[in-house]
């Protein structure tokens, strides 16, 4: 996975509450078995008109936010069902960062495990990037992760805060099985080291237990 340091790119505003997963990524689409392609699905109901046709009402379709690598959104974002495609989603479209004043757990979990960073800020710090991203095209952010801080060109600069395991994670560019594999040589000494013991032990009679005994 991608180390995450520092970010800067053009912001998008998606201005609606409780955004749930389904609405991110349908449930139609959830039989793929790879992470990639989910960008075109992400938001596919508000983004498309019958026949895949772009919905030019919908934000992420007008040309000034094309190429928008920073997610503005609102309160509880990706709630709903726990499907790992939403995250997968919003990376393949190309968000490195969402912005917002609170998110689903399970979301927020998953956005760690797939080199997304959701930064929480207060709703009127959030109100006042709207504004400013709607007021200026091209507004784009600076998220800087060791310092904890988005700031833009003209001087605004606020600070987010961080668990420090998550924050971890993403400057090592760690998912799951990267932070598993740390512990590479503790795990591969516990392994001898139990299968020296097992030998000690005679083997279960499989047919004595399926009798019921």
């Amino acid at each position: 996975m991608q180390p995450f340091t520092t970010h800067t790119g053009m912001g998008a505003p998606v201005d609606r509450v409780n955004v749930d997963t389904d609405q991110m990524v349908p449930k139609q689409f959830l039989k793929a078995l790879t992470r990639e392609g989910f960008g075109r699905i992400l938001f596919y109901d508000w983004r498309y008109l019958p026949g895949e046709k772009p919905n030019p009402e919908f934000v992420l379709n007008f040309p000034r936010y094309k190429g928008a690598s920073v997610l503005l959104t609102r309160a509880n974002f990706g709630c709903g069902s726990s499907r790992e495609h939403a995250p997968w989603g919003v990376k393949d479209y190309g968000f490195r960062v969402i912005i917002a004043p609170s998110y689903a757990d399970i979301f927020y979990n998953n956005c760690f495990k797939n080199g997304i960073l959701p930064a929480t800020l207060p709703e009127d710090q959030v109100d006042e990037l709207f504004k400013r991203t709607e007021k200026e095209e091209g507004y784009s952010l600076t998220v800087n992760l060791p310092n904890q801080t988005i700031a833009d060109k003209h001087g605004l600069i606020l600070q987010f805060e961080i668990a420090p395991s998550r924050k971890e994670v993403l400057l090592k560019g760690l998912d799951d099985i990267g932070t598993s594999l740390q512990h590479g040589a503790e795990i591969t000494a516990y392994e001898k080291a139990h299968a020296a013991t097992a030998t000690m032990y005679e083997p279960l009679d499989i047919k004595y237990y399926s009798n019921g005994r």
